[in-house]
């Protein structure tokens, strides 16, 4: 005999459904890191005169991109032990 599922375990099993998606946010970010150090890399190896220029645009880039993924977990976070959705 099947029984009905309630209302709130059903929010609460998309909230950890919604928290793995958000999580998964982190994967872009750090693609995006190793290729922006792989190309200042190669930068500093074609020009070891301008490497602080060029460690400096790099350690920014990274900075920004870096809060798409902290932004994601915040939201895993928060979907998953603060549930907002459960009144």
């Amino acid at each position: 005999m099947l029984e009905g599922i309630s209302g709130t375990d059903f929010i609460l099993g998309m909230s950890a459904v919604g928290a793995g998606l958000a999580a998964i946010a982190g994967i872009g970010p750090g693609i995006g890191q190793g290729y922006a150090a792989g190309k200042a890399a190669e930068g500093v190896g074609r020009q070891p005169e301008a490497q602080g220029d060029i460690i400096r645009t790099m350690v920014l880039g990274q900075a920004i991109a870096e809060t798409t993924g902290i932004y994601g977990l915040i939201i895993a976070i928060i979907l998953l032990f603060v549930k907002p959705l459960v009144g």
